[in-house]
């Protein structure tokens, strides 16, 4: 069977790919803050096209990574072909990450970009740069502070590529993860307030794993909120398949340690949790941040 051939970039696209790869190639030696998603993955790849054996992708390995994403990464590493770096890192020993205020992803991408600052001269890299794009900047997001404030650049966001760029550029590539669903961290499943705990990050994935392989869903999000109360999002197409086996996921959400189980039948959305902070910020915390 012949290989299906991706769409043709428009030219503003292949304008912005080519400055993307002036941008990485005039950093020399690069470290690429890498998940395995779409975003990181298309830098990768760049990283790769323009400094070569000087290019790394390292991945942050914690409680907080769903269950398949480290798998995830290392095949599309492998793919990709450059240099692959697993690091594990310890924001779960940080008192303000499982306080769970609202700029937690500040705490967690600090210690990531920390712990990648002092890698540097082992990786043999001088700068370090991640996957956000230009529709990130429309929103607060607490992690890119925390790349500023430690000189990590974002090349997508300074060449203009919004996600749909991202996704195209990736599709031509022919990455894996062209169309690939996000995957924010577990802890993101976690209203802010409620603490972040392993045992919750863990029920939260397994609740997630489960859903998805009954109902042959490729997204939905298990939210936990205050008094283990898990708040279920699934596509707005599935709703009615999942309200019909109500029983069993209730059943099978508090086998794993939920109090309570709903089904939210606004279904699946980005970013819900953060609808609290758009009301009354101030409740939960100084820096209003984002969570998928």
């Amino acid at each position: 069977m012949p290989a299906v051939q991706s769409p043709p970039l428009s030219p503003e696209l292949a304008a912005k790919r080519d400055r993307l790869l002036d941008v990485l190639r005039g950093m020399g030696r690069a470290a690429v803050a890498f998940s395995g998603g779409v975003d990181s993955a298309v830098v990768a790849k760049a990283a790769a096209l323009a400094c070569g054996e000087n290019a790394v992708a390292v991945t942050a390995d914690s409680p907080s990574l769903a269950a398949g994403e480290l798998d995830t990464a290392t095949e599309v590493a492998t793919a990709i072909g450059i240099r692959h770096r697993v690091l594990k890192t310890n924001e779960f020993a940080s008192p303000d990450y499982l306080a769970n205020a609202s700029d937690r992803c500040f705490h967690c991408k600090s210690e990531l970009y920390d712990r990648l600052g002092d890698l540097l001269p082992e990786l043999g890299v001088d700068a370090v740069v991640n996957g956000a794009n230009a529709d990130d900047a429309g929103d607060h997001r607490p992690g890119m502070r925390a790349a500023s404030n430690r000189g990590v650049r974002s090349p997508l966001l300074e060449c203009g590529f919004t996600k749909a760029d991202v996704r195209a550029l990736a599709q031509a590539w022919n990455l894996p993860v062209w169309d690939k669903p996000a995957s924010p961290c577990l802890s993101s499943r976690i209203a802010y307030g409620v603490p972040v705990t392993e045992e919750r990050v863990r029920r939260v994935d397994a609740a997630e794993v489960w859903l998805k392989a009954t109902f042959d869903l490729r997204e939905c999000r298990v939210r936990c909120e205050a008094n283990e109360l898990a708040r279920v999002e699934v596509p707005r197409p599935a709703l009615p398949r999942v309200c019909g086996e109500a029983a069993a996921v209730s059943e099978e959400l508090k086998r794993l340690g939920f109090r309570y189980v709903t089904l939210d039948l606004e279904g699946f959305r980005s970013g819900s949790l953060n609808s609290p902070l758009r009301l009354n910020p101030l409740r939960l915390g100084v820096t209003t941040g984002s969570q998928t």
